[in-house]
């Protein structure tokens, strides 16, 4: 089924069409979720809200040509997300200031390719909350800190600083990751 007729579908509460949707970009979704959460089974629940929060909203849903179906659920997917954290208030679950290295070399771009994908990602899910969520904001929705902060009702520079130990932390992760490897 075509992204146009699997739209439309959806759009008058055709099931065989959401079982589709769901089943070509559950996948796809639950990682948005994962990256937020850092947890399998709030993703879990996340994806499933998410879902639901899709087939009642695509009233509201332009198509605007191949992937924009794609680009919509991934939107939707991150304002559960945030949603969430948003009620679990992550800008507070931080590290204390001693568990955060003052000084680490980060590592190369060339050796962070070294990290298989599934590892970086784990090293992601295990930051505190509020670091993980302006992270995931900052690096992979591409949003500047006075965005973030609109989205979290935090400042500009906690945003910043949020941003800076999360680096921080996973160059650690990386860098004892690479000495581990022999890498």
């Amino acid at each position: 089924m075509s992204e146009t007729e699997l739209t439309e579908r959806c759009r008058v509460g055709d099931n065989t069409a959401r079982k589709e949707l769901y089943e070509q970009y559950a996948g796809q979704m639950f990682g948005i979720c994962y990256r937020y959460a850092g947890d399998r089974e709030i993703a879990q629940d996340l994806l499933h809200d998410g879902f639901l929060k899709a087939y009642c909203s695509f009233d509201k849903f332009t198509y605007r040509g191949e992937g924009s179906l794609k680009a919509w659920l991934s939107r939707v997917m991150v304002n559960i997300s945030l949603d969430y954290l948003r009620k679990n208030d992550p800008a507070r679950q931080m590290l204390p200031l001693d568990q955060i290295p003052e000084s680490i070399e980060e590592p190369r771009e060339e050796d962070i390719t070294q990290v298989p994908h599934k590892v970086l990602m784990k090293f992601i899910a295990e930051l505190p909350s509020g670091y993980r969520t302006v992270f995931n904001l900052y690096v992979m929705e591409q949003l500047s800190h006075k965005e973030i902060a609109e989205k979290l009702g935090i400042n500009e520079k906690s945003s910043s600083s949020q941003l800076f130990r999360a680096k921080k932390v996973l160059a650690k992760e990386i860098n004892n990751y690479l000495k581990e490897n022999n890498q």
